[in-house]
Order: structure tokens, then sequence, then C-alpha cells
């Protein structure tokens, strides 16, 4: 059925006469009358007839009317979905807890205008897929990992560097410590069930391991934060990882203790990408809102910071 025609035949039912429809539509009376005759070959009934006031409906355009408006506002709410600025900026943050979320939310409430959808992917490719393929807008996610070049189309600034702290339970033997060192690690295990093979982030924790010679485990099934965080809190030998802007609660008998690392403290480097060719008119101002609120440094580390060779901060 063409669209089109469905259009003309409701501006014919407003106007009440087709000269007054193609003067509406910027149309000649003639176009009007064509269409006409082509939606009601296509029903196969008739939709008006003529009388002296003008169009008339006939009963089978009056019940046909109702379900053609209905066919507008579906066509209109079909483009208003895909038309920039009229659906929302898509970001995908990868987990709800981590810093990016906390990046998003900051953004949302200084733009509460914008009207925001917010993702979790797991794998860079299937973020980089919607970012290519317009299903998502953007996506914060660690660049550059070894043979993983970003396509030439993605874009991508870093947006923060997230220090690493220790998290143990009470009875680990560096609970009581106010910081730690790399070094001071070697030997105790760390258990992160979160890592997944071959993503950006699996490849800065074996960077780390191979820089510092430190013991991470990544054995057994990923139940989540709160089951990582019971392990935690009752095993005395294992510790874990955490960025210093997860944001995470846990039972107050749990006596979990969150430790900075130094000499030098690990960064994980966030970054946004998308499209170069992305119109969406919030994402200038989500990236002008981050260039703002947050500071990165110039150069992929520091003397007091560490960062794999292969992080780009751009």
């Amino acid at each position: 059925m063409d669209l089109e025609a469905v259009r003309t035949f409701a501006a014919v039912v407003d106007a009440g006469q087709f000269q007054k429809a193609a003067t509406d539509l910027s149309l000649t009376q003639q176009a009007v009358s064509k269409r006409i005759a082509a939606l009601e070959r296509d029903l196969g009934v008739r939709l008006f007839t003529r009388a002296p006031r003008g169009a008339e409906l006939t009963i089978d355009g009056r019940a046909f009317l109702p379900h053609a408006r209905e066919l507008l506002r579906a066509a209109e709410r079909a483009l208003a979905s895909v038309r920039p600025g009229s659906r929302p900026l898509r970001v995908d943050v990868i987990a709800s807890r981590g810093a990016a979320a906390g990046l998003m939310r900051d953004f949302h409430r200084a733009n509460p205008g914008v009207d925001l959808d917010v993702l979790m992917l797991v794998e860079i490719e299937t973020a980089l897929a919607a970012i290519r393929s317009g299903a998502i807008d953007a996506s914060f996610r660690a660049v550059g990992a070894p043979g993983r070049p970003l396509p030439e189309d993605i874009a991508s600034v870093r947006v923060l560097d997230e220090p690493l702290q220790l998290l143990t339970g009470p009875a680990h033997a560096l609970a009581g410590a106010r910081r730690v060192s790399l070094a001071e690690l070697v030997g105790h295990r760390i258990w992160m069930p979160g890592i997944v093979p071959g993503t950006e982030w699996g490849a800065y924790y074996d960077d780390l391991v191979a820089e510092f010679g430190l013991t991470i485990e990544a054995t057994g099934p990923n139940f989540g934060s709160d089951a990582l965080l019971d392990t935690i809190a009752d095993t005395p030998a294992l510790a874990t990882f955490m960025g210093e802007h997860t944001r995470l609660i846990w039972p107050a008998d749990h006596g979990l203790r969150r430790i900075p690392i130094t000499d030098p403290t690990p960064v994980y480097p966030h970054s946004l990408l998308w499209h170069r060719d992305n119109p969406h008119p919030a994402l200038p101002t989500l990236r002008t809102h981050l260039a703002a609120t947050t500071t990165v440094p110039t150069t992929s580390s520091t003397p007091d910071t560490w960062l794999p060779t292969w992080t780009s901060p751009h």
C-alpha cells in the first residue's frame, strides 16, 4: 500500500474537497485524483463519492479512515525512532556499576533534557558492530588492544583513567594495609572471574601480569558482583581488583576493605568510541561534557601510574 496515497486520502477527508487537498499538498488536482484512484484499486472499494459540497466518504471510506490515520501515525513514529534528535542517545557502558555508568549518570544530571538509552554490551567487536550499524551511538572501551586497531570510521577519545584498588576480606593478609604496592601483591591470588578472554580488559590484565609477575585467576563461572563479594569476604586467600569509581554495596558483616595500590598505581583507561559520521545532535554534547568534567594525561602513563604500552590516549 502506497503511504503517500494514504496520506492524500486523509488530506482529502480533512479538506472536504479534492482541489483544497491538492492545494494543501502542493499537488495538482489530477495528481490527487490519481493517488485516490490507485488506493481504491489496491483496496478494491470506492472511498469517496462526488457531492455538491465536495467529496464525501463512502461506507468503506469511513471504515478505512481510522486505520489510515493509524498507519500515518505509525509511519511518523517509525521515522522519529531513527531521526537524529528525535530518538534517544544510545550509549554502551559495559556494566551498570562501573565507571562508565557513573560518567553517564553525571551527564544525565547535567543534561536532563537529553533522552538516553543506556545499554551493556560485553565484547568490543559487538560494540563496534553496533556503532557502525547505528544500533548505538557510542561506547566506553579501552582501545588499542594488541592486534586489534579501531576501524578508520570509528573515532575515540580517552575520557577517564581509573585507578585500580585491591578489594579484600577482613581476614586477608593485606586487609590492614592503608595502601599496597604492586610488588607487595606478588604471590597473592587475585581472583577475577569476570575476565573474558579476547576482550580489551582481558588484554589489560594479561599485560599487568606479565609486567609485575602477579597471579590473576579467572577460574570458575562468573555469578556477578554479589557472588564475587561474598567469596572475597569469606576466603582469606583471595583478593580482587576493583576500579576506584566502581559503585558496590555489600552487607556490613562482610568487612570488605578497598585498598589503594601504589608504586605505580595501575589505571584503567576508559575511552569514548563513536562513528565519525554519526549525526545525533546530543553526541557532541556528551563529548563536550566529558572533556569539561574529566582529566586524563597526554601520555600513556606517568611516573606514578601504569598503563599497557599499547593503550592510546586518543
